[in-house]
């Protein structure tokens, strides 16, 4: 029996979607206008063939055109972009990711997030591997200096409200490894601003460790820390990585665009 073949109008429709968002990709590459003759050969498209898409997508408003046949993204994608976000839920943007990291790690991963002087964890997938410690379960809240989410935020506190924190708090431990003094967490924030990466040295519970990377909404706000945590003796230096670059991915899911230079 014959293979059923796609109807050739369901090509042609398929082959316009993927032309128009070429041309969106390189439209959103450029904060200025781009001329047709560009986006023409960044595309591979036959300049007719481009300015037939992008007159459909200018009446669509998603598109606009300015002088001398140059181009850039309209409002219409802003209005929808607005729509999207409004309507984003950080659990469940980043579950699949973090399930794809404790698949990668074995271990389990945590997502927090910051209220007031505590971070609350709001997601977890378990690691299966041992008991879970009473800090991340879900709904479970820990002081911001004594986890590795929780520096995160510190870290993008000013100088001023971080002294503020410690006074407010008094910078409590719970073993011996806990940032007790003002002195010694400003030295790990400061490493962490340099690192963009944060870590918890058995500070919240004897034997637990944890690393944690930053997420960032699409206006660049820190919303959200991701984590994994593991009885010290199964930890290990490549996890960093495999966090920032599952951290990076969720940012991205958000809308967040990263720096260039960074």
């Amino acid at each position: 029996m014959a293979a059923l073949q796609e109807p050739k109008e369901n090509k042609n429709s398929i082959q316009v979607i993927e032309r128009m968002m070429s041309l969106l990709d390189v439209l959103a590459q450029s904060p200025d206008p781009v001329a047709l003759k560009h986006l023409a050969q960044a595309t591979g498209l036959h300049p007719s063939t481009a300015h037939r898409i992008l007159a459909a997508m200018t009446g669509s408003r998603i598109v606009e055109r300015h002088e001398a046949g140059s181009y850039r993204l309209g409002i219409r994608l802003l209005e929808l972009g607005n729509l999207v976000k409004s309507r984003l839920n950080i659990r469940d943007v980043a579950s699949p990711y973090m399930q794809a990291l404790h698949e990668q790690i074995g271990e389990a991963i945590n997502l927090g997030i910051r209220h007031e002087d505590e971070i609350v964890y709001i997601e977890r997938t378990s690691s299966g591997r041992s008991l879970v410690r009473v800090v991340y379960l879900v709904g479970g809240r820990a002081p911001l200096h004594l986890t590795s989410v929780g520096k995160l935020f510190l870290a993008q506190d000013t100088p001023e409200s971080v002294r503020a924190y410690a006074k407010r708090t008094g910078l409590p431990g719970k073993t011996s490894t806990s940032l007790t003094s003002l002195a010694a967490l400003e030295k790990e924030l400061d490493r962490i601003r340099r690192h963009v990466v944060a870590f918890d040295n058995e500070e919240a519970e004897v034997g637990l460790k944890c690393v944690a990377a930053p997420i960032h909404d699409d206006e660049g706000k820190l919303v959200a820390g991701l984590s994994v945590s593991a009885p010290v003796d199964r930890h290990k230096p490549e996890w960093v990585q495999q966090v920032r670059e599952a951290a990076e991915e969720i940012s991205h899911a958000l809308g967040y665009v990263k720096p260039r230079g960074k």
